[in-house]
């Protein structure tokens, strides 16, 4: 009896779910289209995700260049004189604890800063970035407070775009298009890689588009919005243009749609195997930050932070680049928490650029801000990672059409604690999305103030009904163990790579 009981209960435990589909997307995406509230996220990462990340054959150890790696003494110099002569290639860190007291810029292509392991080779840094290059500025309310608060880091990759205008777009587009119009395609050739880039009216008309027309009080915006996709051209006819994707957002006469030239000058360069300590001192709190900051990319492509611990940061990673991959990257801190969050951080991980990717994270301490979309963010993706108590914090300024997806949030005690200036909008703008998130307790739909109702919520930890309205709110209460695909930037992905013509 004993036996039978034991083999019911491993039958009970072990039985499959009985699968569920989102309306929006089907089982493999038969129920979708470019013009779906659901946007089409599959372009995150690098390359698209139609390459792997590469492993770079065995470069230079730094330990050629003087540094000694035992904790004391200071291996700055060795580490910049590698970066300035190495022209292409790894830069070996063998493992041991490098002391570092400055900023190490990488401003050049395939470039790979690389560990032993993050365990291993470990980078310690003992002054914080304000310190070592004075940085100071206020926050949007006023505030005294350094710039490293919320960006920088000690491994800094450094590019530009050095994009020009090729064409201005003469026809209205629709978001979901494929087809533009130009003035004149005599700058444009297939294979092309491009920037479609509009810009905003005084009136802010842009930004309301990119929060579907509810985008509470955008007064201090200023006209500062953008809405920008990068693309392949696959074909040109006359002065019609085909693109690889579909469009995230309308072209109008008024927001001076054009096709610019995309030229980064840093790409294909990365981090990975190293761990970044920072000294065990209290959080003193929001906005004290002077910069314990780990990884930043400026202005880049196709670029990686791969396999890396971060310990006491103030800030991780900010990621304002263009199609970068992070991912196994373990935030940890010993670090006293501040009284007001109970947090040990500011923000764990940023993203200020388009069509960049984090994956496979694991927070094992809590920021006041752990993921972040900043500053027009948009074709963002946060997947298969987890967190003691995660927040999605969107920082206004019309972020729209990111995707957190196949997350554990840990506790979810506030999982859309979001913070941003005043008067730059909601938090979230349109079609942001939510995608089998699980938490230690049932959500609500967001506060009116977070995003309008064209944000997306599917197999989110939930106990409330369903609401289902294509020109309202989506909210498709899912159980997060039901929903399949578990993960729809990977079957987007896997769909578009499947049925896809050619790429460039």
């Amino acid at each position: 009896m004993k036996e039978l009981l034991t083999l019911v209960l491993f039958a009970a435990l072990t039985a499959p779910v009985t699968a569920q589909t989102s309306d929006l997307w089907g089982v493999n995406g038969e129920r979708w289209n470019p013009r779906s509230r659901l946007p089409d996220f599959s372009f995150a990462g690098y390359h698209s995700g139609e390459t792997p990340l590469p492993n770079v054959p065995r470069g230079v150890s730094v330990k050629e260049y003087g540094a000694r790696g035992d904790g004391q003494t200071d291996d700055t110099a060795a580490f910049l004189k590698a970066l300035a002569t190495v022209k292409s290639g790894a830069i070996e860190v063998p493992p041991g604890r490098y002391r570092i007291t400055n900023i190490l810029e990488i401003k050049s292509s395939h470039i790979v800063l690389r560990g032993a392991g993050p365990d291993k080779s470990v980078l310690v840094f003992p002054k914080p970035l304000n310190d070592i290059k004075p940085n100071w500025g206020a926050t949007t309310a006023g505030r005294p407070t350094s710039n490293y608060s919320w960006s920088g880091g000690f491994v800094w990759f450094k590019g530009n775009l050095g994009s020009h205008l090729l064409a201005h777009i003469t026809a209205n587009a629709q978001r979901g298009d494929r087809t533009i119009r130009v003035s004149s395609a005599k700058n444009l050739r297939v294979g092309q890689r491009v920037e479609i880039l509009e810009t905003d009216t005084p009136e802010n008309s842009l930004a309301d588009q990119l929060y579907s027309h509810d985008a509470g009080d955008t007064s201090k915006l200023l006209g500062t919005t953008r809405a920008s996709i990068v693309c392949h051209i696959l074909k040109i006819n006359g002065d019609a243009i085909e693109i690889d994707r579909p469009l995230r957002f309308d072209t109008k006469p008024e927001w001076q749609p054009r096709v610019l030239s995309f030229e980064p000058t840093v790409t294909e360069s990365g981090v990975e195997n190293l761990g970044f300590e920072f000294p065990l001192t209290p959080y003193a709190g929001h906005f004290t930050e002077l910069g314990f900051n780990a990884v930043t990319f400026t202005g880049v492509a196709d670029c990686w932070a791969r396999h890396l611990r971060i310990a006491n940061a103030d800030s991780g990673i900010f990621a304002n680049g263009y199609f970068c991959t992070i991912q196994q990257v373990v935030y940890e801190s010993a670090r006293p928490p501040d009284k007001q969050f109970g947090s040990t951080g500011h923000h764990g991980f940023g993203f200020e650029g388009e069509d960049n990717l984090l994956t496979d994270f694991d927070f094992r301490t809590q920021f006041i801000h752990d993921i972040t979309v900043d500053h027009n963010a948009s074709g963002n993706v946060s997947a298969h990672g987890k967190g003691v108590d995660l927040c999605f914090d969107h920082h206004r300024r019309a972020v729209n059409e990111n995707l957190f997806t196949d997350i554990d949030a840990g506790a979810g005690t506030h999982l859309w604690r979001s913070s941003g200036g005043d008067a730059l909008g909601k938090h979230a703008g349109a079609r942001n999305t939510f995608w089998n998130v699980r938490a230690g307790r049932a959500q609500e739909y967001p506060p009116p103030d977070f995003g309008p109702p064209s944000i997306n919520l599917i197999a989110v930890e939930a106990r409330q009904p369903s609401e289902k309205n294509l020109n309202g709110r989506w909210f498709e209460v899912i159980a997060p163990d039901r929903i399949v695909p578990r993960d729809i930037h990977a079957a987007q992905l896997a769909r578009r790579l499947r049925t896809s013509r050619p790429q460039p």
